[in-house]
């Protein structure tokens, strides 16, 4: 099974989904991991149901954190902002379905670290980094 899940993960790591930057973007936010140099900027489009419509990003770093990116990219479409209050770090990790270290968990939740910083604020971030 982590065979299945290493190839989904490296399929999205050389053919990124979603790659790029909307112009306009009701949100527009970018993160480092300040322990790798892992850096990702998301762009998100919403609709008039408060729904995202469009989620675009852009970034560099390991294969961990720009496939995370283009997965949650595809996920993420159609959500609205309350979903996304309700996303949880185990839900990162279940999107990726495989064993990491805690440094590469840390890769793993970039994607979710720029989304619930852009949204809530750094204190929700926090609240879901502790829910845990």
């Amino acid at each position: 099974m982590d065979n299945m899940y290493r190839e989904y993960i490296l399929d999205h790591g050389t053919n990124p989904r979603n790659r790029g930057i909307l112009d306009p973007a009701d949100i527009d936010h970018e993160e480092k991991n300040h322990l790798c140099g892992d850096r990702l900027r998301l762009t998100i489009q919403f609709d008039a149901d408060h729904r995202i419509a469009a989620l675009n990003w852009d970034g560099e770093g390991c294969v961990i954190s720009q496939a995370t990116a283009s997965m949650l990219s595809e996920d993420l479409i159609g959500k609205t902002v309350t979903d996304l209050a309700r996303l949880t770090r185990q839900d990162v990790l279940d999107l990726l379905g495989i064993p990491l270290t805690m440094n590469r968990e840390k890769c793993a939740l970039l994607s979710l670290r720029v989304i619930k910083t852009a949204l809530f604020g750094v204190e929700e971030w926090q609240r879901t980094l502790d829910e845990e």
